[in-house]
């Protein structure tokens, strides 16, 4: 019976990615899951426990692994950048869309000039078809006159609506670019595990540039990418790295690469943020104004699962802003947690978390009609 035990309490703790010296009863509520919302979660622990005398651990480990849990019910609640809608899926389950953020284009270039992409030329790059930095197509987004918005912000950093429910235009200026490219190979890093920013990532290629990114979106790079990535012209040239921190890693190690990963990622590794060139033909920033007003334009279901309109002209909309989802247990077996999870959600949507904690970090702060739908999911947790 012993071993029995013993070997219940190792499983759990490898499903975690939990060292074996961490005492199972270290906090209150266990998770796990996706990489893009673990900065927020950490940011907000202190927090949440001042205010509720809980406290939890979480396991930055990719969707895959949130999912995975998830169905197999272990821990108390999980984080997934992509909705979870296999039929393995518990049907106690809901999804609550907490945390947005934009995914970064980050790279390792040595100019200080704003790097611009407009969603061909990233797919191009992504799919080995272009393959030096001086290309026509990347020399064409970063030599060009674009729109710049700034939008009127609420008290939350989010964009204000005009009477019409419209974002609200504070100005708009031409912006006339001029970079030289350097002659350089360019270097891809990819997201080699089961990741909900591959899914959103591989989505957006698919959806705003599908005569070059023809497969459809997949949670892992790999199975999306739309030609043989081992291709002698592509092996060591186009190359994977586990979680964002790891492609992040690897890209502040590689000059000339290029990858894609919350925008936090890269100060600590010495990455530039590359502006988006959207459909509307601006070059916006992955910041929360430009987040908020893509949100804006997206859609949400009765169960939470959010749809993006990728081709939005909404001129300040950063097209590449994804939510993160917070899979919880409508019948929890545990009162007492279910409802600290109840309270959990609820603190990491409040602006203690989201603004105070986030807003350095790069996350945005939902509100509206997103955060009221939210609201309602939240309050069938228990």
């Amino acid at each position: 019976m012993r071993i029995s035990k013993l070997a219940k309490v190792a499983s759990l703790a490898l499903a975690f990615g939990l060292a074996t010296g961490v005492p199972a009863h270290a906090a209150d509520l266990q998770g796990s899951g996706a990489s893009f919302p673990a900065l927020l979660i950490d940011a907000c622990k202190a927090g949440f426990a001042n205010e509720t005398s809980h406290t939890y651990v979480y396991a930055s480990s990719g969707s895959g692994t949130g999912r995975t849990n998830s169905d197999r019910s272990i821990g108390d609640f999980w984080f997934t950048d992509a909705a979870h809608t296999a039929a393995t899926r518990r049907a106690s389950i809901i999804h609550v869309p907490a945390v947005a953020a934009p995914i970064a284009i980050l790279h390792n270039l040595p100019a200080k000039t704003t790097l611009q992409l407009s969603a061909s030329t990233i797919a191009g790059i992504f799919s080995g078809e272009i393959k030096r930095w001086n290309d026509p197509a990347i020399v064409a987004d970063n030599n060009r006159s674009s729109t710049k918005v700034v939008y009127r912000l609420d008290k939350n950093g989010n964009v204000k609506k005009d009477a019409k429910g419209n974002p609200s235009i504070l100005r708009t200026q031409n912006v006339t670019s001029r970079y030289t490219l350097p002659n350089q190979p360019i270097k891809v890093v990819y997201r080699s595990d089961s990741s909900g920013t591959t899914e959103n990532f591989t989505n957006y290629l698919n959806k705003s540039a599908p005569s070059i990114w023809t497969k459809p979106k997949a949670a892992v790079f790999t199975s999306s990418f739309p030609g043989n990535i081992n291709d002698p012209a592509n092996l060591g040239r186009i190359v994977g790295a586990a979680s964002s921190n790891g492609v992040s890693q690897l890209a502040g190690k590689t000059p000339y690469s290029i990858t894609f990963a919350e925008v936090n990622y890269a100060t600590a590794n010495r990455l530039k943020v590359a502006n988006l060139i959207n459909p509307a033909g601006a070059s916006v920033s992955p910041d929360s104004a430009g987040v908020s007003a893509f949100l804006a334009e997206a859609a949400m279901d009765s169960n939470g699962i959010v749809t993006f309109d990728y081709a939005t002209k909404e001129k300040g909309a950063y097209p590449l802003g994804i939510v993160s989802y917070l899979l919880a247990d409508t019948k929890n077996p545990d009162a007492a947690k279910g409802k600290a999870v109840k309270e959990l959600a609820t603190y990491i949507l409040s602006t203690k978390c989201a603004k105070d904690a986030g807003a350095n970090l790069g996350f945005s702060v939902l509100d509206g009609a997103f955060l009221k739908k939210a609201q309602d999911l939240i309050a069938k947790i228990g």
